[in-house]
């Protein structure tokens, strides 16, 4: 029988009477619960063994030490173009879908990604491109082949030059999350502010569709949660003439501090670095509204101003999107859950403290248009404000109200 909180009942004669009863009737027999002690102990895990056989020996990370040649710019056409606007083909299996607040972050449930029809694709494209980043659970018939086909139906996937790919051969566009349950934590290595990035931003055309599938990892509450930023919401965050001002400018992004990490690592660098200019505020072809194109792991500065503005720059978009808890949204792993996100419009964190646990993750990356700002577009807090009747936002303090905690 499967354990569960209450035992089989038993029973206790009543003997003292039972010689008055009917033996036929059971009435006399009275049955007790015992229930089942739920075992606790705060802050513990239990650590799951690998010493045996692992199912995904083949998705291990290795460093082939291979040497590809410049990307050049490739067409791209965004597939949530054509989804739905009410996501009908995406969510007709669906058995739930929520939100985990207003700026980014939804949950699917009952949608297997390993048999989308081309039209939920499309319709899976259009929400992500929306919500920035849509998570599905228990999705076990996903494997690598699948993964990599569902990214390569939104563009080219992307290689990287430095870090880690699977031992089996042929599968140099995916990426490799590997901790093993032995490593020392991190935590000490890097701020938490500089954790923040979106993938490979220093590339000409930077990733769009993302997915990243958690094959091996810590239970739940064991650490190891990865952090979504919206860039909707950190350009609605500031005020119209810092937003002007941020439109008229572009920042570099540099591939060279992972490229001398992997160096001094000794590990192969398989493209030489480069350093790119994009413009500080893009514009999404799907939904046309602008968000903040910027990372504090791969933005070295802004072009055309003194360093000193820069850097004040610099440090106060890292703070919004670092510090702003309404954009963030915060997922908690369980072993074969997916997070598929949008590049261009997030930022993205992991977290530590899951020592002595295992964590195995693969992404793979299709690669998106070149960046580019449009004046035309529009404002994702103006336009959902108008649309559900809100009330605008204050930005100039004028309207006070209690802090609310």
């Amino acid at each position: 029988m499967a354990p569960g909180l209450i035992e089989p009942a038993e029973f206790v004669a009543l003997s003292s009477h039972r010689k008055e009863l009917d033996l036929e009737d059971t009435s006399w027999r009275q049955p007790v619960e015992k229930k089942k002690t739920v075992a606790y102990e705060p802050g513990r895990t239990v650590f799951e063994s690998h010493d045996e056989f692992y199912e995904h020996e083949d998705l291990r990370p290795s460093f082939p030490s291979l040497h590809w040649d410049p990307l050049t710019e490739v067409p791209y056409h965004d597939k949530g173009i054509h989804g739905d606007a009410q996501f009908r083909n995406l969510l007709a299996s669906a058995t739930d879908v929520f939100d985990y607040n207003p700026k980014i972050g939804t949950e699917i449930h009952g949608v297997n990604l390993a048999n989308l029809t081309d039209a939920q694709k499309n319709d899976l494209a259009r929400l992500i491109s929306i919500r920035g980043v849509v998570f599905f659970r228990d999705q076990t018939e996903l494997d690598i082949d699948a993964q990599r086909q569902l990214g390569a139906y939104f563009g080219k996937l992307h290689k990287h030059a430095t870090t880690a790919v699977p031992r089996q051969a042929g599968l140099e566009d995916v990426h490799v999350v590997f901790t093993e349950s032995t490593a020392k934590d991190q935590r000490a290595v890097f701020s938490p502010t500089f954790l923040w990035h979106s993938d490979v931003t220093y590339e000409l055309q930077p990733p769009s569709y993302t997915s990243l599938k958690v094959i091996s990892g810590p239970p739940r509450g064991g650490g190891g949660d990865t952090l979504w930023s919206s860039q909707y919401g950190a350009y609605d965050l500031l005020s119209k003439p810092m937003q002007q001002y941020l439109e008229g400018l572009s920042a570099l992004h540099s591939a060279h501090m992972q490229a001398d990490g992997s160096r001094a690592a000794g590990r192969p660098v398989r493209r030489d670095p480069i350093v790119t200019e994009h413009p500080l505020v893009r514009t999404h072809p799907v939904t046309g509204w602008k968000s903040l194109f910027f990372n504090p792991g791969f933005v070295t500065g802004i072009v055309g101003i003194p360093k000193a503005e820069s850097d004040a720059i610099i440090g106060y978009l890292n703070e919004i999107t670092s510090t702003t808890q309404e954009i963030h949204v915060r997922y908690q792993w369980q072993k074969n859950d997916v997070a598929f996100w949008d590049n261009r419009i997030c930022n993205h964190s992991a977290s530590y403290g899951f020592t002595g646990h295992r964590r195995h993750a693969v992404r793979v990356a299709s690669h998106a248009e070149r960046p580019v700002f449009d004046s035309a577009g529009k404002s994702q807090e103006e336009e959902l404000s108008a649309r559900y009747r809100l009330l605008d936002v204050n930005k100039d303090g004028t309207r006070q109200s209690n802090y609310n905690d």
